[in-house]
């Protein structure tokens, strides 16, 4: 019988951080150190009152104990969905790194103030497009778009944009996260971090 391969030196339970919070920190700054192009894109996936699942790529803006935020026009499916079932999970993968990590838990609105500073750092092109664009809405053409995108440059023109009321932040507060390393012979390391009713994380190894 073929004897399976020695255990790797760099074993991902062996150096976890007992916080996945820093854990993923670690490996996200591991991962824009390597170069991994948009490191902080992340599938997000919400489901309808009825159960109706729904994915899509999203930007992470900040990831701290408080949790992971992006932001996203709050008229939006994606809004909608977390507004009427307010769990959510994210996945980042990084290939070159063959590593994974998985998060799930609820989400809530952060506050306007959070929202309002976060805006006004945007590039002001991005200001305008989240005021021009109803996203996901049906439209007649890009033209139409274009145009109404020009007529808020001129709005606007020489004066600060405020952040609209239907545009901000969403925060995932964690429950449950993996860490996946790939491995020969599909030998994977996956890492389970659950919270517990007090508040501190558990740590179990999950066969891949």
């Amino acid at each position: 019988m073929e004897e399976p391969p020695n255990p790797p030196d760099d074993d991902v339970q062996k150096t976890a951080d007992p916080n996945p919070i820093r854990q993923f920190q670690r490996w996200y700054n591991e991962a824009v150190s390597a170069g991994v192009p948009m490191a902080e894109a992340m599938t997000l996936a919400t489901a309808t009152s009825e159960a109706k699942p729904a994915a899509r790529m999203v930007l992470l803006k900040h990831a701290d104990e408080s949790g992971f935020v992006f932001y996203t026009n709050y008229r939006s499916p994606k809004a909608r969905e977390l507004e009427t079932n307010p769990f959510a999970a994210l996945v980042f993968h990084w290939e070159q790194l063959e590593r994974q990590i998985r998060v799930e838990g609820r989400v809530s609105r952060v506050s306007a103030a959070e929202s309002d500073q976060y805006f006004q750092t945007r590039p002001r092109e991005s200001q305008i497009g989240a005021i021009a664009s109803p996203q996901s809405e049906i439209i007649e053409s890009r033209e139409v778009l274009e145009r109404r995108f020009r007529e808020l440059e001129e709005e606007f023109r020489g004066r600060p944009i405020a952040r609209p009321a239907h545009w901000g932040g969403y925060r995932l507060v964690p429950d449950r996260v993996e860490f996946w390393k790939g491995r020969p012979g599909r030998l994977h390391d996956r890492l389970y971090y659950e919270r517990e009713p007090d508040g501190a994380w558990s740590i179990k190894r999950l066969a891949p």
